[in-house]
């Protein structure tokens, strides 16, 4: 039997798998109604496939830590509404928030909770999570790529113009924005560690090298100008 902080980490993982697959299936329609090429499709919908084995592997974890409740799924949460005229910049914005921030930084910080990992079924489930984190991540730069190919000088402006609300966004997820991160002590118990768990502050510090690391220079690479940290 695990901690109650093992147990709550864990369901909130299996939502938040469901709830990228949900995602990631609604942009791979929308991709499809704007005649992306094959292989994006195909990658999109092997993301989504994806992101249910990981939601699968965090119920196996949840139930092995001691936890019996159902996943608090958000349905509002789990479809991707429309706020463009045109489908292309829609997707614009889906494909940077959720897969170029999203999933960039969600590499180092998986790598990072699996580092002390040793329970067998959580361990079993990072290292599938992190390995596919991989190619979920390199969608996102993928999907931009593309839209900048068919977009025109349009889009570097656009997308700097939305970074900075972005980034916000993050940073009150996984930033000293956050209260709970904010205020952490890094107190963290070695079972908990075990199970795949980090001290929340160490996610802002995992975000802060993002980025710098991987966000400046792959949006520069882009002639993407990003916010003044």
């Amino acid at each position: 039997m695990s901690s109650p902080r093992v147990q709550h980490e864990w369901r909130a993982r299996i939502a938040a798998e469901y709830t990228s697959a949900a995602i990631t299936q609604h942009l791979t329609l929308w991709l499809i109604q704007a005649g992306a090429p094959p292989d994006l499709i195909d990658a999109g919908l092997a993301i989504v496939a994806d992101e249910l084995v990981h939601s699968r592997m965090s119920h196996e974890v949840y139930v092995a830590a001691g936890g019996g409740e159902p996943p608090a799924l958000d349905r509002d949460a789990l479809d991707l509404k429309r706020t463009s005229d045109r489908l292309e910049l829609d997707i614009l914005r889906i494909a940077v928030r959720v897969f170029c921030l999203g999933e960039t930084v969600a590499v180092p910080l998986f790598k990072h909770l699996r580092e002390a990992c040793t329970e067998p079924v959580a361990r079993a489930a990072l290292d599938r999570i992190l390995r596919d984190e991989v190619r979920h991540r390199d969608f996102g730069w993928d999907l931009l790529d593309w839209l900048l190919s068919i977009g025109g000088a349009e889009i570097p402006a656009l997308v700097s113009a939305q970074l900075p609300e972005m980034l916000r966004e993050l940073a009150a997820s996984y930033g000293t924005d956050n209260t709970v991160i904010a205020t952490d002590d890094g107190a963290m118990t070695a079972a908990d560690r075990a199970w795949g768990l980090a001290p929340p502050r160490d996610y802002a510090e995992i975000l802060a090298r993002t980025l710098t690391r991987d966000y400046a220079p792959r949006f520069a690479a882009r002639d993407i100008a990003m916010p003044a940290q």
